[in-house]
């Protein structure tokens, strides 16, 4: 079952990347700048807590 949905997810990326490279590009990008705030947050969180203790 895992090798099934990998081999669907890897489908589904090389068609996304064919037809609409632009739009993955953007996604891509957004999810990036996403995932870079929320580590801003999760550090600025544990430097604040050892900072309170």
């Amino acid at each position: 079952m895992n090798k099934v949905l990998i081999a669907l997810v890897v489908l589904f990326f090389g068609f996304w990347m064919f037809t609409d490279p632009g739009g993955l590009a953007d996604a891509t990008s957004a999810a990036g700048g996403q995932v870079a705030d929320w580590g801003g947050t999760l550090f600025r969180a544990v430097i604040d807590f050892f900072g309170e203790l």
